[in-house]
C-alpha cells in the first residue's frame, strides 16, 4: 500500500492531501490565523495519526473476532520540548463497549496494540530521510 500527504502554503491558501494507492483526499486544515503554515501543528497530526490507526485497526480486529462495537474512543498524549527535539512519553487509552465480556474487550484491545501500523513504525524507530529535488 502506497501512502503519500502533500501540503501546499502560500499566502493566501492552505490544502493538505492524502493519497493511498492512488486514492486522493482533501482534509480541511485551516491555515494559522497570524503567519504562514497550518494552524495545526505536526505533533497534534502525529498524535491524531496514532490514534485514528487504533480505532481503524480496532474495527479490522474486531470484524476477525465477530465482535459488534458500538463506540471507540482513543486519547493520545505525550510532551514535545524544544524545536528540534522528538516526542517523549507517548501514551494512549482507550474506551471501548461492544457487545461481549470485558476480558474479550480487553484482549482486543491488546491485539490491536500489537498490530497497529503507525504505533508500530514509531516503536521501531523508522528512518526518515528528506530527498531534495
Amino acid at each position: 500500500m502506497k501512502i503519500a500527504a502533500r501540503v501546499s502554503n502560500t499566502s493566501s491558501r492552505h490544502s493538505v492531501e492524502v493519497e493511498t494507492d492512488g486514492r486522493k483526499q482533501s482534509i480541511a486544515i485551516v491555515p494559522k490565523s497570524v503567519g504562514r503554515g497550518s494552524a495545526i501543528n505536526g505533533g497534534e497530526l502525529l498524535f491524531a495519526a496514532l490514534a485514528t490507526c487504533f480505532c481503524n485497526d480496532l474495527y479490522r480486529e474486531a470484524s476477525k473476532r465477530n465482535i459488534a462495537i458500538q463506540d471507540v474512543e482513543v486519547e493520545v498524549t505525550g510532551t514535545f520540548g524544544n524545536p528540534g527535539e522528538p516526542a517523549r512519553d507517548i501514551s494512549y487509552r482507550v474506551q471501548v463497549h461492544a457487545n461481549a465480556p470485558q476480558s474479550t474487550i480487553d484482549d482486543l484491545i491488546r491485539a490491536t496494540d500489537s498490530v497497529t501500523e503507525i504505533q508500530n513504525t514509531l516503536r521501531a524507530g523508522c528512518a526518515v530521510r528528506l530527498e531534495q529535488a
